[in-house]
């Protein structure tokens, strides 16, 4: 086996064999395969692509770069994975709410990835809370408290691990079939009986029109079936953020505000994260109609927010966090409004140019090593077709200092756009059955 030929080979647009993928992967979790090759094999996927075969033969084999988890549990173990979008922290919510329906939810996620924000660095914004937790750990409070939302150790899907971090800074993230490598890698080592996939369509999502977002939507369900595990999915607009608040922190604190019973403070992530924990539900048996209104109760009565609580304690976070949450967050120490410029209704949204935003305040990374600032982001940006009238606050900009808080309110201003109508899509755009 060798690295190279088996990048010619990509490059050539000829599939590896199952063996050379295997190889190669495991290559990618001990370190034989070098960043460069890694980095040149990314390219050469991202620009030749795989079939359907060998999409299924690199998920697996990344899968079985390391430990694939075995459960024994009294309830189905399942899981939702988001292909990413800017102001969707509907994890954050859909985990614990699923487990006060008796589902186990042994979410392994990521980190940010170019413009889109990660599920890992927003629960890190939490004083004191560790995603990293052991094998051990993780099966503990998956048993304990029904889910868990952990980083893959390095004995789960280490070659993903390994590959996330070089194509978040080699350009090679729109890849249909990294994508679902990367995306299932990780879910299937966690010993899934099924999983809810939610890829996104629009501006603020790496799939920018429907027809990419199906394209993406079928790939994920049938790799998934291939490699032996039941999936669906959704297709759901991201023309917008899903929340009016964009950056770590911020999006824990409106995620709290949504598990304390105030669907007001974000409509869009209350419904879309409803109507996936009903999909998970129906995975396992249930009837979805019904599941919608069992999950909407157990938000609305705060069981849900009992079981994030109780998460986020044996994560090593704070003991009263659904008490304290708003002492408990992070605050950046410039907070300031941008005003609209003219009157009119919000038209369209940047998604992309606002995720991009964050990055540039410190809530994202450009290369590996950048440190993220957990304080800051953006709150309060209007949805499409809201009325505005000149000097209106369209959003507020949380900043670490007064010059990144100029620059960003530049930006915000070039994302949203004022005009005279509008026609917002539907947040779920289809669905796609197992």
């Amino acid at each position: 086996m060798d690295a190279r030929a088996i990048i010619a080979k990509v490059r050539r647009g000829e599939d590896p064999t199952f063996a050379e993928l295997n190889w190669f992967t495991s290559g990618l979790a001990t370190r034989m395969v070098s960043d460069a090759q890694a980095g040149a094999f990314a390219m050469a996927v991202c620009l030749k692509g795989l079939s359907d075969e060998g999409r299924v033969a690199l998920t697996k084999g990344m899968r079985d770069s390391g430990d694939v988890m075995k459960w024994d549990l009294p309830g189905p173990v399942l899981d939702k994975h988001s292909t990413g979008g800017v102001g969707d922290p509907v994890s954050l919510i859909l985990a614990p709410a699923l487990a006060a329906c008796d589902v186990f939810v042994p979410m392994v996620s990521g980190r940010g990835l170019g413009h889109t924000g990660g599920t890992l660095d927003k629960l890190e914004a939490i004083p004191g809370l560790s995603t990293e937790q052991n094998n051990s750990n993780f099966r503990s409070i998956t048993r304990n408290i029904g889910c868990a939302i952990v980083s893959a150790t390095n004995s789960i899907a280490p070659a993903d691990k390994r590959l996330y971090a070089i194509r978040d800074v080699t350009d090679t993230i729109q890849s249909v079939d990294l994508i679902c490598a990367s995306i299932l890698s990780k879910k299937l080592a966690a010993g899934l009986d099924g999983l809810v996939l939610d890829v996104k369509s629009g501006s603020g999502a790496f799939m920018k029109t429907p027809a990419e977002a199906l394209k993406l939507a079928r790939a994920l369900t049938s790799t998934a079936n291939g490699a032996g595990t039941s999936a669906a999915a959704f297709i759901t607009d991201m023309s917008q953020p899903l929340a009016p608040s964009l950056g770590n922190g911020v999006e824990v604190a409106i995620c709290l505000e949504v598990l304390s019973g105030n669907r007001a403070a974000a409509p869009r992530l209350h419904d879309l994260t409803v109507a996936l924990c009903a999909r998970v539900l129906a995975l396992a048996g249930h009837a979805e109609g019904e599941a919608e209104e069992r999950v909407k109760a157990i938000i609305s009565s705060g069981h849900a927010m009992d079981c994030f609580a109780a998460m986020v304690r044996a994560m090593g976070g704070p003991s009263d966090i659904a008490n304290s949450w708003n002492t408990q967050l992070p605050k950046a120490p410039v907070i300031g409004d941008v005003l609209a410029p003219y009157s009119g209704k919000i038209a369209a949204i940047d998604g992309e140019l606002l995720g991009l935003t964050v990055v540039q305040l410190g809530g994202g990374r450009q290369v590996e090593s950048d440190r993220i600032d957990p304080r800051v982001g953006l709150t309060g940006v209007l949805p499409l077709g809201t009325k505005v009238v000149r000097g209106d606050p369209i959003a507020t900009i949380h900043a670490a200092d007064e010059d990144s808080a100029q620059v960003a309110a530049q930006a915000v201003l070039r994302a949203v756009s004022i005009g005279a109508d509008v026609e917002i899509p539907d947040l779920i755009l289809e669905r796609i059955a197992p």
